[in-house]
């Protein structure tokens, strides 16, 4: 995994996309710090489905229970009307 300093990565900027797809993972640092890292799409979107599951993943999996369900609904609170206004 490369390092970047922010300045460097505007500048080269096609050049850490490229390495990006090639060879992984590119981070950029600013000050020193590490900041924020440049993926291939294909790392991306691995990451971000696996970190959450799918409706259908969570309706059929086992810890998905149906009896806590008061619990999950919210209690709605009554109910404001307006006053009726005098239009004449």
């Amino acid at each position: 995994m490369a390092t970047w300093q922010l300045q460097d990565a505007k500048a080269r900027f096609s050049e850490v996309v490229d390495k990006a797809e090639k060879e992984g993972a590119q981070v950029i640092t600013r000050r020193g710090v590490e900041t924020v890292a440049i993926v291939p799409i294909e790392e991306w979107k691995r990451l971000t489905s696996s970190a959450k599951p799918t409706l259908k993943d969570l309706l059929l999996s086992r810890e998905f229970v149906f009896d806590d369900l008061d619990k999950m609904i919210p209690k709605r609170g009554k109910l404001r009307t307006r006053k009726p206004i005098d239009l004449e």
